[in-house]
């Protein structure tokens, strides 16, 4: 429980940098350093939320996302899709490329929000 209360601190200070730093004006981000920053925080903490869901504690190296690809595979293929694109959006999108579109941000927001959810709910199960 302690990891998914990661998740959500990485998620909500990744909303506030958008909030507070990126500046959004007509539906665009005017800081690109910013949204990077925020794809970033965001898409660690879907990774640390799927950790506490998919362990594997005694690999030492950092996870492809072809290992999450394949744990999820056999998991939950709707999670599959929500990572997937989460993957896409944050990783890629926001994090290197710095789109400034705030309907990319929002979307990968929420995308985030629903892997986090469903880890939280699958570790009280």
């Amino acid at each position: 429980m302690k990891d998914i209360t990661e998740a959500k601190r990485y998620l909500s200070n990744a909303k506030e940098i958008l909030r507070e730093k990126a500046v959004k004006e007509n539906g665009v981000y005017k800081d690109r350093k910013y949204v990077k920053m925020a794809g970033h925080t965001a898409y660690a903490g879907v990774l640390v939320a799927l950790d506490s869901v998919l362990g594997d504690k005694k690999k030492k190296t950092r996870k492809s996302v072809e290992w999450y690809q394949k744990e999820l595979s056999g998991t939950d293929k709707k999670i599959l899709s929500y990572f997937l694109a989460a993957y896409d959006t944050l990783h890629l999108s926001m994090s290197y490329d710095g789109n400034l579109s705030a309907a990319v941000s929002k979307g990968g927001l929420e995308l985030a929000e629903k892997i986090i959810d469903w880890a939280e709910q699958k570790s009280l199960a």
